[in-house]
């Protein structure tokens, strides 16, 4: 072992100079311990370090989402009493109504259960309670106004999953944490019009009219399984789990693809053929619907096995696609497509949940979450803008379609996702014991009792 030792400190030392590379041979040093030069890190993080960069991302949103009613057009702030059709939710840099921010709002709770910092969950509370308020009036002016703020409409009148699913998701979350919040009439509405106005297939599955009649959206399995999922847990009504785990199986039947482990991203009821196209971030959305489905049907559910088999099946398709920089491309199986930062986040964290859950092996995914975590922290710039992230996209049957979506900072798919990642990552450092063995990142379950760089399970370094 101080050979090796030795032999790494001149290596170190000597650097990559031509005239001292000649000294250097297979004889005097050990070549598979020179230090690889990754461009975006490698190793073993630390959770101090992960919670600096969700910090950051928080600060950020915290400064640009201003949680306050003012006038349309004065921009002068109204109190509820006095709100009119003129009043709207004061515009920041995003949406306080949008299901990427209700994505947001889990995160933030997840971010609070894991680190105890209250400003998460604050963030999350002072906007579920501006919500809530403000309804009652809104639905009087609703009445004989239908011009208002479209962000508001939402939360009175939601007109498709993506105005009800994440937010009410989020909502059942808190409501089942802390009932003092009282947002179960936001909740019941919500949950009505996911369970009565939404469009559907004859075999009840969520769909839509568009881009072609009967068209099933890989992104309406989160948008509208989860908040079923959740009412089921928060009222104990084994109604919404039969609707949950039918969902679930239904999308699947039609849009996971077996022999790749992945989703493709639509499905046509029409088509005698199914092109299989599979965008990143809606399979993100589909294996967080996994996660979400599986953390509140009761462990003896029937279907909950076959939910949890799928689970496994798609986290170990992806996995085989990881890029070798810890990203997810834009369509996963196509290489040449740009690296994507929403997607390669909701994998972070669903497989890092999944972990934590007792799901999958630590030690086969770990690494995978570790090297995607590295990934994600590098796309958060210093002011916590998240980039790389896809634009809102439709659905297309062709390869450039998905190809060249923009990114934006302004693409609100991210800041969430990075959040509830770093949340589960810290729950994951904390559960388990990675370590560099021989250079690589494992995952132990117990602490290994040595800094050697090469060593046995039992901390034995004789080689």
């Amino acid at each position: 072992m101080k050979r090796i030792l030795a032999a790494v400190t001149l290596l170190l030392a000597i650097g990559g100079t031509a005239s001292v590379a000649q000294t250097v041979n297979d004889s005097n040093t050990p070549l598979h311990l020179m230090q690889p030069e990754y461009r975006l890190g490698y190793g073993v993080s630390d959770s101090a370090s992960v919670k600096q960069t969700m910090d950051r991302v928080l600060r950020y949103i915290s400064s640009v989402t201003p949680a306050r009613l003012v006038d349309r057009t004065s921009g002068r702030t109204v109190d509820i009493a006095s709100a009119t059709a003129d009043t709207q939710l004061e515009q920041g840099d995003f949406r306080l109504t949008s299901y990427e921010w209700g994505v947001t709002y889990s995160a933030v709770m997840a971010a609070y259960a894991a680190t105890g910092d209250a400003a998460y969950r604050d963030y999350a509370y002072e906007r579920f309670r501006l919500l809530r308020d403000m309804a009652p009036r809104f639905r009087e002016i609703y009445q004989t106004n239908r011009n208002i703020d479209v962000n508001i409409r939402r939360v009175i009148d939601p007109h498709a999953l993506d105005d009800a699913g994440a937010v009410c998701s989020a909502m059942i979350k808190a409501e089942r944490v802390d009932s003092t919040l009282h947002l179960r009439p936001l909740i019941d509405s919500y949950i009505s019009y996911i369970m009565h106005r939404e469009y559907r297939l004859a075999d009840g599955i969520f769909a839509r009219t568009r881009p072609h009649y009967n068209t099933v959206w890989l992104d309406d399995m989160f948008m509208g399984i989860p908040p079923v999922a959740q009412m089921g847990g928060l009222t104990g009504n084994t109604m919404y789990y039969n609707e949950a785990v039918n969902q679930v199986l239904g999308f699947a039947d039609r849009m996971f693809v077996p022999e790749a482990g992945l989703f493709r991203h639509g499905w046509v009821e029409g088509m005698q053929f199914h092109p299989a196209f599979f965008w990143g971030r809606a399979n993100g959305w589909a294996l967080l619907t996994l996660c979400e489905v599986l953390d509140v049907l009761p462990a003896d559910y029937e279907g909950r096995d076959d939910i949890l088999m799928l689970l496994r099946m798609h986290a170990a398709g992806l996995a085989a696609r990881q890029g070798r920089d810890g990203f997810w491309h834009q369509l996963l199986d196509r290489d040449e497509t740009y690296e994507e930062t929403s997607c390669t986040a909701i994998y972070t964290y669903c497989m890092a949940h999944a972990i934590n859950q007792g799901w999958i092996d630590a030690g086969a995914f770990g690494p995978v979450v570790q090297l995607a975590w590295h990934a994600v922290e590098s796309a958060v710039n210093d002011r916590g803008q998240v980039e790389g992230v896809c634009v809102g996209t439709g659905m297309g049957f062709d390869p450039a379609f998905y190809s060249y979506r923009p990114t934006h900072v302004m693409a609100a798919h991210g800041y969430g996702p990075v959040i509830w990642a770093g949340a589960e990552m810290i729950r994951l450092l904390a559960q388990q014991h990675p370590k560099s063995n021989d250079s690589a990142v494992q995952f132990y379950p117990e602490e290994i009792n040595t800094d050697q760089p090469i060593f046995n399970v039992d901390g034995t370094t004789h080689f």
